[in-house]
């Protein structure tokens, strides 16, 4: 284990070092089965308070709006808004959802923005200042469990895609009536004749569940994905030595961790984005009748 190696005088096994930093900080292991009271502490701590920093800023931002010229943090929050405002009218029709629809996307894109741009700061750093602030007993004696990115935690991307689902069901029944909902569940898409009415809810309740979990799924394998490659590059850095081979590491890790981190920039914002225009397309959907 690598608090062992540590202890033994060295440093832990690239495999000890990437299992290491992909642990969460929970309250209990969990055992081989589903076990609800099971919580990532460290993806719900880095999530509300991000979530809590993004709205501070909005509020911020709405608080010293001006009629004037903008300053450059009042225009750069404008242009967001109108972007996703944009974006809301081509695909929720209804001006009444949009009120609230809206909002919620740019809160939605800008709060997984932040927490997506956790993935740009050195995989060691908060480990290891968490660490000397606040100790981790029976943890590394270097570095505690405490994983930065709440996006590449599946729990807190289906939790993410879960909550969108609930604001397509409550504006399915909405805009259609319960009644109308029901009558939609079992007449569409094939129909409303009574022997095609168990294919048309089994198809309805598997769109449901495909776009919920292809949702949530996307987003955390994206970022689970950056979040590992950040790992190897660092690794590349960690077998620096005073030779040709360390030499030669040292610097591919800090070009190749350049290159990797200004791409992420890209894949960050875009996933942000696509998370947000889902959730837009999915309301948008829920508005239309079969």
């Amino acid at each position: 284990m690598a608090a062992e190696n540590v202890a033994a005088g060295h440093g832990p096994t690239a495999g000890e070092y990437i299992v290491h930093h992909l642990t969460f900080l929970q309250n209990k292991k969990p055992a081989n089965v589903v076990d609800f009271s099971v919580f990532n502490w460290d993806s719900l701590f880095w999530g509300i308070v991000l979530g809590v920093v993004t709205c501070f800023f909005l509020w911020k931002a709405a608080r010293k709006a001006t009629s004037g010229v903008p300053g450059r943090f009042q225009a750069a929050v404008e242009i967001m808004v109108e972007m996703v405002d944009a974006q809301a009218k081509g695909i929720v029709h209804n001006a009444t959802s949009r009120k609230f629809v809206a909002p919620l996307a740019l809160t939605v894109f800008l709060w997984i923005f932040m927490m997506n741009a956790m993935d740009l700061l050195p995989v060691d750093l908060v480990p290891y200042l968490w660490q000397k602030i606040f100790g981790a007993a029976g943890h590394d004696p270097e570095h505690a469990y405490m994983r930065v990115v709440p996006t590449a935690d599946l729990s807190m991307t289906m939790g993410l895609s879960i909550s969108v689902l609930l604001v397509c069901l409550f504006y399915n029944i909405k805009i259609k009536g319960l009644g109308g909902w029901f009558h939609e569940l079992f007449t569409a898409p094939f129909g409303a004749h009574p022997l095609l009415w168990p294919f048309n809810f089994l198809m309805q309740i598997i769109e449901f569940v495909a776009k919920t979990v292809s949702h949530g799924m996307r987003l955390f394998g994206n970022m689970y994905a950056g979040e590992l490659i950040f790992l190897l590059i660092a690794l590349m850095g960690g077998a620096f030595s005073l030779t040709a081979t360390g030499i030669g590491l040292a610097i591919g890790h800090i070009i190749a961790g350049t290159a990797w981190a200004i791409f992420h920039i890209l894949i960050i914002t875009l996933q942000a984005f696509v998370f947000m225009m889902l959730a837009l397309v999915y309301v948008g959907q829920a508005h239309d009748a079969h």
